[in-house]
């Protein structure tokens, strides 16, 4: 909830946990925090470091000694900003200022302070602070040179491309991307981190988004890689050997990241609002420049971006569209539907693992902020995340509708006896969209990106211990965990869908949670995908591109 919170208001939050053992219980949670860069501040308790009753605090329970481990900041250092010990309660003010510095400077996240039991019980005097002592590193900006020699390389360029991961996590950044996108007419623009709403899709230049594999990627000139952690995936796509690359991010050499390394040629440590403002800013004001980007050259490429984007918006529509021959329905399908059934400001969690390019697509996500996916690896993150998305919403304003699309087997992960009693307890309504595909199709990809005709390509879900079958009642569990004050239904069908999902989103919409478990492929394909067929996956293929073979 932390995590989804400071995702969307950009302000830091704080999660007390106990111990070491609830330090240990934050387990994925502080991956998703560390890599999609959410200022939480982490507090935990210590065991008693006195016995005999030395001090106010000393132990007094059996539980003291077990918990009493070497080094517990030692836990979750790797993906913390910052680490320390209160060991008095004389400057616990500035310890916990100095850990919000490094929560909230770039590259932000999740930082971590712990005290034992006597300096909790210390008595101080009141003290105060000047808080505006305490703020954050400011944003860095592009040397004035690397602005006019990356404007030079844009205005050279037959075909640039702009690649992003994270950009939109400062919602003003859009808008600058946007104007720079107007400005240098034929860029276009790329996302393959899916974590945030970088780059409207009702804009020509967008292309989507695509984990690392995409045909722009190989035929690009010049390549502008900015906040972003996986541009492409080189045993599955990478830029042809005489493309100029551009690095430009908040942590341009990934220092949480052991390997990481990508061919630019120049490299900078900057801002992304502050950078695609320096360069539009630049061009438009260029007297050269400014004249080229009027000419015909640019017209025709802009053109040629509508053209393109038209085409793309159109075979997207085409794999919305439902069998004819049936009644089931795909992701594409249900996805198209949401966007088309839910309040235009709505926010979208997103969790959807290996269909996330298909309901990305459908989506469209044109306003800052209404994307937002954790950023890491750790499955489980979008039912907190959504209900601490929604809280945001609630306390800072304006209010709005957010929905969770999730998988079956992360919905799992999301621990949802406790999302729905929390939804429930606080009232904080949302809607969950569980996308049923009965089973983990992220390991089957994985093993057939790398052995794709080896024994285990041609082995059952069953056999390789990824099915769901037989199927849980996910909107039962969660309702079940809300005391039965939930909106619970499943559909199986496209006449279901069409039915439920009005209704699920007019019960959130009155103040009780719901969720909808979404059998895609229906009955039929569920069962081919229990064979280990890809049932309904393979007709979304040039909607998704290769991104759905990536988990």
């Amino acid at each position: 909830m932390a995590d989804g919170y400071a995702r969307l208001s950009s302000q830091p939050q704080c999660v007390i946990v106990h111990v070491d053992v609830g330090t240990q219980g934050l387990g994925a949670a502080v991956h998703n925090a560390s890599c999609g860069r959410a200022p939480v501040l982490i507090f935990a308790g210590l065991s008693p470091y006195t016995i005999e009753g030395e001090t106010r605090g000393s132990r007094t329970e059996y539980i003291h000694w077990i918990q009493d481990v070497p080094d517990q900041k030692q836990i979750v250092a790797q993906y913390c900003r910052y680490v320390g010990e209160i060991k008095t309660g004389k400057n616990v003010k500035q310890m916990v200022n100095r850990a919000l510095q490094f929560a909230m400077s770039e590259p932000r996240g999740p930082v971590y302070l712990c005290g034992a039991r006597e300096p909790m019980e210390e008595e101080v005097e009141p003290y105060e602070l000047k808080q505006e002592h305490w703020g954050p590193v400011s944003p860095s900006a592009l040397p004035q040179e690397a602005v006019e020699r990356i404007a030079g390389l844009l205005m050279e360029a037959k075909e640039p491309l702009l690649i992003t991961g994270y950009s939109g996590r400062n919602h003003a950044a859009v808008g600058e991307l946007v104007k720079l996108a107007d400005t240098v007419k034929g860029l276009r623009v790329l996302d393959t981190g899916g974590s945030d709403m970088c780059f409207p899709a009702n804009h020509p230049a967008w292309l989507g988004l695509r984990y690392g594999v995409d045909e722009s990627i190989q035929t690009s000139d010049v390549i502008l890689v900015i906040d972003c952690d996986v541009p492409w995936i080189n045993t599955q796509c990478h830029p042809k050997p005489d493309a100029k690359i551009i690095h430009i991010d908040i942590d341009p050499l990934k220092q949480q990241m052991p390997v990481f390394y990508l061919s630019a040629f120049i490299r900078y440590r900057a801002d992304s609002y502050t950078t695609f403002k320096q360069l539009h800013t630049y061009l438009t004001n260029h007297v050269n420049y400014s004249h080229k980007l009027q000419s015909n050259t640019f017209t025709e490429r802009w053109t040629a971006l509508k053209d393109s984007h038209t085409h793309k918006l159109q075979t997207i529509a085409d794999l919305a569209k439902p069998n004819p021959s049936s009644n089931i329905y795909n992701t594409s399908y249900l996805s198209a539907l949401i966007r088309r059934t839910l309040p235009k400001a709505a926010i979208i969690a997103i969790e959807a693992v290996t269909n996330t390019a298909f309901v990305a697509d459908q989506i469209q996500a044109t306003i800052p902020g209404s994307w937002i996916n954790c950023g890491g690896g750790g499955l489980g993150w979008s039912g907190g995340g959504a209900l601490g998305i929604k809280l945001a919403t609630d306390h800072i304003g304006p209010k709005k509708f957010v929905c969770q699309i999730v998988g079956d087997g992360t919905f799992l992960f999301s621990v949802p006896a406790s999302v729905y009693w929390i939804s429930q307890r606080y009232k904080i309504p949302i809607l969950t969209i569980v996308l049923n595909n009965k089973g983990w199709h992220a390991p089957r990809r994985s093993l057939l990106l790398v052995h794709p005709t080896g024994h285990a390509s041609k082995a059952s879900n069953s056999d390789l211990n990824i099915s769901f079958a037989p199927s849980p009642d996910y909107a039962g569990i969660a309702k079940a965990a809300a005391g039965g004050n939930l909106w619970a239904e499943r559909a199986d069908t496209v006449d279901a869908l069409q039915r439920l999902l009005p209704e699920a989103v007019k019960a959130v919409e009155g103040g009780v949670g719901a969720v909808l478990d979404c059998w895609v492929g229906g009955e039929e394909g569920r069962e081919e995908k229990e064979r280990g067929i890809e049932g309904g996956i393979e007709e979304e293929r040039e909607g998704g591109g290769k991104a759905v073979l990536i988990g």
